[in-house]
């Protein structure tokens, strides 16, 4: 038994090959938990669910990742609200999330992974992305930016960020280099939880002058940036 999925690239749909034998790698982008889960939820994850459990029908080794955004403005705005903190406000949405998922019979995720876990890993990437010169630094954060992405709106037949898109991550500064770039990491404000600040490091010209400019841009940031960092690029001659 075959499956066609329709491939947003080339408009078409094509029969479906793991990259690597019968195993196969999902990721899915989960909740910002500050809030109940909405019908929107429901939708997207009971469809990825069935997605999983027909692959695995047809004998597919499938390892299904989501992520849980547990740190946010959204959440800490919400829990200045309710006058509880961040992480409070962050478990007790996270909970009724996988609930409500357990109510639906979602039980395909094989883990979710909470944005807090992976600090580190974080960090890592946005240095990487920075020292390729993707990333620069303005006064409340770093930011990715799209105009290193020549095939930036492929998938979506366009060049730019449109005035109407709802883009998340996308915030209004001045200081930006293009209206579409996106946050990668905040500069903290009072009151606000921090983490060490381990993303500040020297990029040489050489780097910077030696960009890959053929990057393939997929229309979700975090594909973005995963396809940034694992390009090849030149040593700091300072390293």
């Amino acid at each position: 038994m075959s499956l066609k999925v329709y491939n947003t690239l080339s408009r078409k749909k094509e029969l479906f090959k793991p990259l690597k034998g019968d195993k196969v790698s999902l990721f899915v982008c989960g909740p910002t938990v500050y809030d109940d889960s909405h019908i929107g939820h429901a939708k997207t994850y009971v469809q990825f669910d069935l997605i999983v459990k027909y692959l695995r029908y047809l004998r597919y080794k499938v390892y299904y990742l989501q992520n849980i955004t547990d740190i946010d403005d959204k959440i800490i705005k919400r829990a200045k609200e309710k006058n509880i903190s961040w992480k409070q406000l962050a478990r007790r949405y996270e909970s009724c999330f996988l609930e409500d998922m357990k109510s639906l019979n979602v039980t395909s995720v094989n883990k979710y992974a909470r944005a807090t876990d992976y600090i580190k890993e974080i960090q890592s990437q946005i240095k990487r992305l920075i020292q390729k010169g993707y990333a620069y630094k303005i006064s409340d954060g770093w930011y990715f930016d799209l105009t290193k992405f020549k095939e930036y709106g492929k998938l979506a037949k366009r060049k730019a960020v449109g005035a109407e898109d709802a883009v998340s991550r996308i915030d209004e500064n001045k200081e930006k280099m293009n209206k579409g770039d996106f946050c990668l990491w905040k500069v903290s404000k009072e009151d606000e939880p921090t983490w060490t600040n381990t993303i500040e490091i020297d990029v040489s010209d050489e780097i910077y002058n030696n960009l890959i400019e053929d990057a393939i841009k997929n229309n979700d940031e975090e594909f973005l940036k995963l396809n940034s960092i694992n390009k090849k690029f030149g040593r700091n001659k300072n390293a």
